[in-house]
């Protein structure tokens, strides 16, 4: 039987497993009626307001609904990529144009998700993002956002660095998951802003 060690792997385990359990006693309309908060707030902040392309991802299960957010910036003319997930859990990119644009794709015994259907942009079209929506799990005063484990998005966050890209980085949580602190690693990239349904708050 594998244990894990002692420090900030271990201690994200544990803080992860605590959050899920807390979104998996969420009903749909607890969801619902968070992902109308999120999508208000969301679109007052003024890196959206002024964006031309924005990355952004489809929420699944009981993360903070994003389809709302994602219409009310397709509808404003913004150019909105969405992630697909390749096999070695980087990020491919595709252009969002409306719910039908989207395709359910099963990746193995994982949870389904929504991807874009059409053209594939490539790993590095993220770059051209005025700003990145992250998903993620909590994050703490000092910006340091805790993700599921898959190392996806810190990928995205490496990529941006370094490409010299100035993206806003915005992850997107429920009121209780901004916490007093998130273990950190080495490889762990700060965000700038957090959207939860109530409202938003600047991160240093």
């Amino acid at each position: 039987m594998s244990h894990l060690k002692d420090g900030p792997e271990s201690d994200k385990h544990m803080l992860r497993r605590e959050l899920l359990a807390v979104r998996n006693r969420l009903t749909t309309d607890d969801v619902r009626e968070a992902a109308a908060g999120l999508a208000e707030h969301a679109m007052e902040l003024p890196e959206l307001a002024r964006a031309r392309t924005v990355a952004a991802y489809v929420s699944v299960g009981s993360e903070p609904g994003t389809l709302a957010l994602l219409d009310a910036l397709h509808a404003r003319g913004v150019r909105v990529l969405l992630p697909a997930l390749l096999p070695d859990n980087d990020l491919d990119w595709g252009a969002y144009a409306g719910e039908g644009s989207l395709a359910r794709v099963q990746h193995g015994g994982r949870m389904a998700l929504f991807e874009p259907v059409g053209e594939r942009l490539g790993p590095d079209a993220v770059a051209d993002a005025d700003v990145v929506l992250l998903p993620g799990l909590a994050v703490d005063g000092r910006g340091m956002r805790l993700g599921r484990g898959g190392g996806s998005y810190d990928r995205v966050l490496a990529r941006l660095e370094n490409a010299g890209a100035r993206a806003a980085r915005v992850v997107l949580l429920y009121d209780t998951e901004v916490v007093g602190h998130v273990p950190e690693e080495a490889h762990d990239r700060p965000v700038h802003a957090v959207v939860t349904p109530s409202g938003v708050r600047r991160l240093t």
